[in-house]
């Protein structure tokens, strides 16, 4: 039975309930017993008000959450010039983005590299970055506050180029002076906005500011380095890096996972620190969820999970997509064994794969 609300008109004065009565989200058990006979009028009155529901709530969706989180952040960088709160509705939005984390974190991993969060790439970014960066705070063991400070800090670190963000992101050639002196000063711009519509949290700030330095000093706007740059802006600045590269432009294709990680720690000369490099490590690893791979019995399929252990099918062996209503039937392909190893790592456009998500991961995964 699907979650209803009662009203007084569902009751009748003197008779047993017909049902358990519950509160919103049930975690507190039955607030009235089925066959209870209600004589407590100011009990009733009392929960009535909070609300009173019987049947099973209905499954919070990951990907509901991070798309409505989307919208609602469009529409607050948007207006951030005439915010009385925004230290407050950033941190809401941000609680959402764990909310969602501890749903199904493998979902919300999946989401960023199957482009399921909608809207403009400067704000679905941003959300992505957010995402990343909090589950890599929460392996590190930080705080809840502190995590929720990490993505509001993602969730407006390029407030400052808002307007421009998009064009340069798609822009084929190389940045013109102009352009380029918006981009090295945006986290300037960004935290002076951020100030002024009252969000007063100076390390909020200081994560914004800098979250664009590196640590031998060659980064911006203040060059600084080592130390003098906060390991949570080192975090931020590294998901953002991260997920820049494993998103399409309409100029490029994504970078492959495993190469997007390679590149980020492997193939740069830039120096990382290695305490976050290897918690990215652990937490994406080759195959994060979400990515597209050939298995090698020839099926093509998506993994599903952290540590790449299961892949659901999307073909047959021979390379052809299922029918969308077999897919939520099939069981997932254990990696362990060998005629299911992963062999290759594929591009959404090569794999010629497209799929509901919830038809792999259930209802927590629908739109």
């Amino acid at each position: 039975m699907a979650q209803r609300r009662i009203g007084l008109a569902d009751l009748v004065p003197g008779e047993p309930l017909a049902w358990d009565l519950y509160l919103a989200d049930h975690s507190a058990g039955p607030q009235l017993r089925k066959g209870q006979i209600i004589s407590d009028g100011a009990q009733l009155a009392r929960l009535l008000q909070m609300g009173l529901y019987t049947g099973a709530p209905e499954q919070a969706s990951v990907l509901h959450l991070l798309n409505e989180s989307a919208q609602r952040l469009d529409r607050l960088l948007q207006d951030l010039r005439k915010e009385g709160n925004a230290e407050r509705d950033v941190r809401a939005i941000a609680r959402e983005l764990l909310r969602a984390l501890s749903l199904d974190a493998d979902i919300a991993l999946a989401s960023i590299l199957l482009n399921q969060i909608a809207g403009r790439y400067c704000v679905r970014h941003c959300i992505e970055t957010a995402l990343l960066a909090m589950l890599v705070g929460q392996a590190m063991g930080k705080p809840n506050d502190e995590l929720l400070r990490i993505g509001a800090a993602a969730l407006t670190m390029n407030v400052g180029m808002l307007y421009h963000h998009d064009s340069f992101q798609d822009k084929r050639g190389p940045l013109t002076d102009d352009e380029m002196r918006i981009v090295r000063l945006h986290p300037v711009e960004s935290a002076e906005l951020l100030r002024c519509a009252g969000v007063e949290d100076e390390e909020w700030l200081s994560c914004v500011l800098l979250h664009h330095e590196n640590d031998d000093g060659s980064g911006y706007p203040l060059g600084r380095s080592g130390d003098e740059i906060l390991q949570n802006a080192k975090l931020i600045g590294l998901a953002d890096r991260y997920c820049a590269r494993v998103s399409a432009r309409n100029y490029r294709r994504s970078i492959l996972p495993d190469q997007a990680l390679q590149q980020l720690f492997l193939d740069q000369d830039l120096a990382i620190d290695p305490v976050l490099a290897e918690q990215f490590v652990s937490i994406l690893g080759k195959y994060p969820p979400g990515t597209l791979v050939r298995l090698r019995n020839g099926e093509l399929g998506v993994v599903t999970q952290r540590g790449a252990a299961y892949v659901h099918p999307l073909s047959n062996q021979q390379g052809a997509p299922l029918p969308a209503a077999e897919l939520p039937l099939i069981l997932p392909r254990n990696t362990g064994d060998s005629q299911y190893a992963i062999i290759a790592s594929l591009h959404e456009d090569d794999a010629h794969m497209h799929f509901s998500m919830r038809h792999v991961w259930g209802d927590e995964a629908r739109l």
